[in-house]
């Protein structure tokens, strides 16, 4: 993807950031929550996501919050795969599904 592709992209995401990892671009989300087990079971709810895609993401978990980002090893950097992934790891958020565990 080029560069005005990835930032029309973006705007469809307002709580994601652009980074720049080793020269690759990647987004990036952290998303607050209330304790470690919260972000534990959001975490669990996005790893069933990327592996039913088999396409994975990285994701941080912490006590509060889970920090995921997203890109494409094969593409050394974002293809539209990872934006709409990004778009359902912020469904699961919203629809607050990972406080049903």
């Amino acid at each position: 993807m080029d560069t005005l592709e990835i930032n029309s992209r973006m705007k469809s995401l307002p709580h994601w950031d652009l980074i720049d990892v080793s020269g690759m671009p990647e987004i990036q989300r952290v998303y607050k929550l209330k304790d470690f087990r919260e972000a534990l079971n959001f975490t669990d709810q996005v790893g069933e996501l990327a592996e039913k895609e088999q396409h994975h993401p990285t994701i941080l978990t912490e006590w509060g919050k889970a920090t995921v980002t997203w890109w494409t090893h094969t593409a050394r950097g974002l293809t539209p795969d990872d934006f709409n992934l990004a778009a359902q790891c912020d469904s699961v958020y919203e629809s607050k599904s990972y406080l049903q565990k």
